[in-house]
């Protein structure tokens, strides 16, 4: 079954490339010379499918999930840019049979397409025909094998750890999720905690992303 690919256009590129010059440090027009097309497009469906992976990583609470700030947009420029090494082509050791169809023909992988494979067949079908409790069910699966003690490399780790980057550069994520503090990391030897209390946008040792 063919997809559409109709679904990528100016304004969704320029909203995703924001969140994408925050992450690299660089204005906006830096990024959007570099639009993806040929593979890297993705179809109408594999949009659908980050955006909803991201808001099932980082649902809305009290703040803004992923979905809410753009962050499947991100990802799919920031795979398309090459960020956290998804475009750096991929040793023979770590090639499987099931990463194999995913590879472009310099040896790197096309994420997205390997998430829908993955996920599409965890779910016996469609995933996003399913409801929000299951589809968090099959993702916790996928997430608990890739950063099980011992398993091979995973490319679920770098789309994983660009949707908490994503987020954490988005406004929302930035200011609302977390709390800044103008010196952080002071020592304080008794912090009484509270629930609810939130890490420091402006102490990257404290966040991780594992």
């Amino acid at each position: 079954m063919s997809e559409s690919r109709s679904g990528w256009n100016r304004r969704d590129f320029t909203a995703g490339a924001a969140l994408l010059a925050m992450a690299l440090g660089i204005p906006a027009a830096g990024v959007k010379f570099t639009d993806p097309g040929g593979e890297d497009l993705p179809s109408d469906r594999q949009r659908n499918l980050i955006a909803d992976v991201s808001d099932l990583v980082i649902p809305p609470s009290d703040t803004p999930g992923a979905k809410d700030v753009g962050v499947g947009d991100f990802v799919v420029l920031a795979l398309a840019h090459g960020l956290s090494g998804t475009r750096t082509p991929m040793a023979a050791g770590m090639v499987t049979a099931a990463l194999e169809p995913f590879r472009r023909r310099d040896g790197s992988l096309r994420h997205l397409p390997w998430l829908e494979h993955m996920l599409d067949r965890a779910a016996g079908g469609d995933f996003l025909r399913h409801d929000r409790a299951e589809r968090t069910r099959l993702l916790a699966a996928l997430d608990a094998e890739a950063f099980a003690q011992g398993a091979l490399p995973s490319p679920w780790t770098a789309i994983k750890g660009l949707i908490l980057t994503g987020y954490y550069t988005s406004e929302a994520g930035g200011s609302q999720e977390l709390r800044y503090e103008l010196v952080p990391g002071k020592w304080e030897w008794d912090i009484p905690l509270v629930p609810g209390m939130r890490a420091f946008s402006s102490d990257w040792t404290a966040v991780d992303f594992g």
